[in-house]
């Protein structure tokens, strides 16, 4: 099936009489025959047991995803974040390292640079660009990931991920790479050699800013028996004596995220925003033609505005990442935008407060065109070198543009840059 297809029919098919609409199963645990029964499932989760580990709406949800990235399992996540945190804690302990590029959102930056150094977790940052020479020289023997994003947020940056997978692989360790902006309809990172894709499906997945959420996908491809990873194939005995790669194969992934990290911290989303989530995925391709071409209209009027010092979106020719962008999103670059306006701070604050459209508020890729102050919101935590490393400064503001009509939303932006 095409992506317009699997968006409205993917992860679950309805039984002979049963309900069209993928129903909500709200039940935190179910009824078995037997003990015994319940204790295969210990051994060999195939069916839910308890909704701290699996649900099926959320079941059905992840079936969806993994379909339209072409993974071969998923995990839901409540929160973005805890998609990128658990990503990483699959693979990585006390004493580990993993590469990450420097333009990713400021949430993981400071959970890399941070919150994870508190464990005994080292990240360390490259630039984007940076060729695979200078990727092989930041890797060390305890180097166990390299993480980056397909569109970075709020940079705008496109990731060579064919470049980062090389590096990655020479070294027997796999690339996660963060599909938000992207989205699988965009772009599917596992076609040019990414391992596992995280989402936030807070994002344009849901589409409708309605409930947090995030997703680990799978591809199903990295061998974990390289040597590596001694974690997944010798017994857990955390998990019964099982060995991942012996008892799940391509899976060994995404069941050792399950049964290890999703027991233990129990991050999991509700059956009701699994729901709400699919009511988003099943509009996700069509949202996303019209996001590419208003986002692209956007930016082509905001690139001829003397108020405007530069515009950074991939879609525009002679964009730095526009070559890498046909390669790698060739239906579009989504409707995010990044612009710096002239003079910094003051008149940027003073562009956003001029809008009567677009909301000024903490999110993106909504359906409704809305705006933020990077510098002073989401990337705040950041010290000044950070903020120029993430590629964001003083003036810059993140634009997401919606589902509007294209004129109401370019006549906002005019008056609100007649203010300034």
């Amino acid at each position: 099936m095409k992506d317009e297809t699997k968006c409205l029919h993917s992860g679950y098919t309805p039984e002979n009489g049963g309900p069209r609409v993928m129903p909500i199963v709200q039940s935190t645990t179910y009824r078995f025959e037997s003990s015994a029964q319940m204790a295969a499932l210990f051994d060999m989760p195939t069916a839910p047991m308890y909704s701290r580990f699996a649900n099926p709406t959320v079941d059905a949800v992840e079936q969806k995803i993994a379909d339209l990235e072409g993974g071969v399992g998923a995990m839901c996540t409540s929160s973005g974040m805890a998609a990128v945190m658990l990503s990483v804690l699959n693979l990585c302990s006390a004493g580990d390292s993993f590469i990450s590029t420097g333009t990713v959102y400021g949430g993981s930056v400071n959970l890399f640079s941070v919150t994870l150094k508190k464990y005994g977790i080292e990240c360390i940052f490259v630039d984007c660009d940076a060729d695979e020479d200078t990727i092989r020289r930041a890797v060390k023997p305890n180097t166990r990931l390299i993480f980056g994003e397909t569109i970075a947020n709020p940079a705008l940056t496109v990731l060579d991920i064919e470049r980062f997978a090389r590096v990655a692989h020479e070294n027997n360790i796999p690339l996660i790479v963060d599909n938000t902006f992207a989205t699988p309809v965009l772009c599917k990172p596992f076609e040019f050699g990414a391992d596992i894709v995280i989402h936030s499906t807070s994002k344009y997945m849901d589409g409708h800013a309605l409930q947090c959420g995030g997703v680990i996908v799978d591809s199903g491809r990295f061998d974990w028996t390289c040597g590596k990873f001694p974690e997944f194939t010798e017994p857990d005995e955390s998990y019964h004596g099982i060995v991942y790669t012996k008892d799940f194969g391509s899976m060994a992934y995404i069941i050792k995220a399950r049964m290890q990290l999703m027991r233990d911290m129990g991050c999991y989303p509700s059956a009701n925003s699994a729901f709400l989530l699919n009511l988003g995925l099943e509009t996700l391709s069509l949202r996303m033609e019209r996001y590419c071409e208003n986002g692209r209209k956007v930016a082509e009027y905001l690139q001829n505005s003397p108020k405007i010092e530069a515009v950074r979106y991939a879609g525009l020719p002679g964009d730095k990442y526009y070559a890498l962008a046909q390669k790698y999103l060739p239906k579009g670059t989504c409707g995010v935008i990044s612009v710096d306006v002239k003079g910094g701070r003051a008149p940027a604050g003073k562009f956003i407060d001029s809008l009567k459209l677009a909301s000024c508020e903490v999110h993106v890729a909504d359906i409704r065109t809305c705006v933020l102050h990077p510098a002073s919101t989401t990337h705040r935590q950041l010290t000044d070198a950070q903020l120029i490393a993430a590629g964001v400064n003083p003036g810059m503001v993140r634009i997401s543009v919606g589902l509007e009509n294209i004129d109401d939303i370019l006549s906002d932006i005019e008056q609100a840059l007649a203010q300034i």
